[in-house]
């Protein structure tokens, strides 16, 4: 059974690259009917926050795709340890008790290069087993380091789903570290052994993490387990063609950001889906059941994938579109149960899903996000009062013209059933009698209703909002206008 992981570091909230790692697995699980891991990667002690964890764990609940397993890694932190020693016990990793700074220790710890070309270190790499463990029952601090194949020049190759067949030399790789100095495991060893405990069978994850595949394969041969087949995913750039990150680009690669916009969960998971796969279709809006069929690593692109923002904007156009297209294709009773916070949060009083029953078919196609209710809906919940007087006159009219055409309609909309085929019967019929065109009628009702010259449907709307609301707001216009 393919078993699949995705492994965030709970170092700040959830990136837009990370929801996609989450979505590509979860999409690939599922269409083969595998099994689906969350799994924090939470060794980095120093780094790690709760607050980072609850929102990225928030963020990946937004998405409604759920996972199938759970774990923590400082939670198995023994099985790391025994992982590391086993290799150690197989000759195949060493103790260096070289005094480190703590700024080397953790550039050696975390597997970099070090300025003067640092690969291993000779005196401590061969040192007799005998004498290690001597200094090591004194409480010498050491680290324990991967011994890199040296005899020889090897070729550690990977033969990535995505990017072919990469190889690199035993020649270039340091001997990482498996076991910082106070005993903790490095995320190398760390996530090489979750990923053996777990029966990992496929490793998505972002392109930036193929240069660490040639140690995690030394890792999984040294532990005698098969290494997951990995396919790893282009990098998400900005419109600049600069890597999309935190630190540069801040809120604009949060889902957060995306979440309190007022972004459908599924609409989201559309738009991420697109950004560095397609599917065979050519289709762009699609449904969750349709990205879980259509979801094959083929169909991943090994070019960048550009979210097109600017500082104005921080939305890609294409999210909005597809946000708007799968707005408008929600049932009335889904619609109104997701909207109904956003009404909440504009400050509309009596907001409720009966409310926005009655209300989507005036609003729902005027939508992009879910936000958008505040500028769409605020009539139906706020007495619109400051509005130019200038825009209750009609084209080609004048004030007497508006103050006409307002009277008239108090005066049939008085004597009528308040429902939208007598409204607009008896509407048509005035217009007739005042020699106006219809719309030199219907222009100062719908902004003395509405407050603004465009609206929904004018008919029905005045039918939701209620003869009475309707000949206040008539009222009113005409104070304004005499």
């Amino acid at each position: 059974m393919i078993r699949v992981r995705f492994a965030p570091s709970p170092t700040g909230y959830l990136h837009i690259g990370g929801a996609r790692t989450f979505i590509f697995n979860w999409l690939y699980a599922r269409h083969n009917g595998g099994v689906m891991i969350l799994r924090i990667d939470d060794t980095d002690v120093e780094r790690n926050t709760e607050a980072s964890l609850r929102s990225i764990q928030d963020g990946l609940e937004w998405l409604e795709l759920g996972w199938d397993e759970f774990y923590r890694q400082s939670e198995r932190l023994e099985l790391h340890r025994k992982a590391a020693w086993a290799i150690f016990e197989k000759g195949l990793a060493y103790r260096d008790f070289t005094p480190l700074s703590n700024q080397d220790e953790n550039a050696s710890v975390a597997g970099e290069t070090t300025p003067g070309g640092w690969l291993f270190n000779p005196g401590m790499r061969e040192l007799d087993r005998a004498e290690s463990d001597r200094r090591a029952a004194r409480g010498e601090p050491f680290v324990l380091r991967f011994k890199v194949p040296r005899e020889s020049r090897q070729q550690v190759t990977v033969s990535d789903e995505v990017y072919g067949t990469v190889s690199k030399s035993t020649g270039d790789l340091e001997d990482f570290a498996l076991l910082r100095s106070n005993g903790l495991p490095t995320y190398h060893m760390a996530s090489c052994a979750d990923d053996a405990d777990l029966k990992i069978t496929h490793i998505l994850r972002g392109q930036e993490h193929l240069a660490n595949t040639f140690k995690h394969v030394l890792i999984f041969e040294a532990l005698g387990v098969p290494a997951p087949i990995t396919a790893h995913l282009p990098l998400l750039i900005a419109p600049d063609k600069s890597k999309l990150s935190k630190r540069v680009h801040g809120p604009v690669v949060s889902v957060t950001t995306y979440r309190d916009a007022g972004f459908l969960p599924h609409a989201f998971v559309n738009f991420v889906s697109l950004l560095g796969w397609s599917p065979k279709n050519d289709r762009e809006k699609l449904s969750l059941d349709e990205l879980v069929s259509l979801f094959t690593l083929e169909g991943v692109n090994r070019s960048n994938a550009m979210i097109n923002f600017t500082d104005q904007d921080p939305f890609d156009p294409k999210a909005v579109w597809l946000n708007a297209e799968h707005l408008r294709a929600l049932p009335v009773e889904e619609f109104a149960r997701r909207v109904v916070p956003f009404a909440q949060q504009a400050g509309f009083a009596g907001a409720s899903e009966e409310k926005f029953r009655v209300l989507a078919p005036l609003i729902q196609e005027r939508m992009r996000l879910l936000r958008d209710v505040a500028t769409v809906a605020d009539f139906f919940f706020v007495e619109p009062r400051s509005y130019p007087a200038e825009d209750l006159v009609p084209q080609k009219g004048d004030r007497a013209m508006a103050v006409r055409a307002l009277r008239k309609a108090k005066e049939v909309l008085g004597s009528v059933p308040f429902d939208r085929g007598s409204i607009e019967t008896a509407l048509r019929a005035a217009a007739g009698q005042l020699e106006l065109k219809t719309g030199q009628l219907f222009q100062p009702i719908r902004v003395a209703v509405c407050g603004k010259k465009n609206a929904p449907p004018l008919f029905e709307t005045l039918e939701a909002l209620g003869r009475e609301t309707v000949f206040r707001r008539l009222d009113f216009a005409l104070e304004m206008l005499q």
